[in-house]
């Protein structure tokens, strides 16, 4: 899924879904920092794409105000 696409269909989503999504994230990236830490990651790339669609979520709701 492009991010255009993502983008747009976050900005659908209410305000305070997208901060339980923000929270469901954030807990996912801590999990994978143990399992980094542990050599116990083997999707290396996620760890990326949750902090993508973190920064993605915070900007939308920065500009929602």
């Amino acid at each position: 899924m492009s991010d255009m696409k993502k983008a747009k269909e976050l900005r659908e989503i209410s305000d305070s879904d997208l901060k339980e999504r923000v929270n469901i994230l954030a807990a996912e990236g801590m999990k994978l920092r143990f399992q980094k830490a542990t050599m116990q990651l083997t999707n290396t790339a996620r760890v990326g794409q949750v902090k993508r669609e973190i920064a993605c979520i915070k900007t939308i709701l920065n500009e929602r105000g």
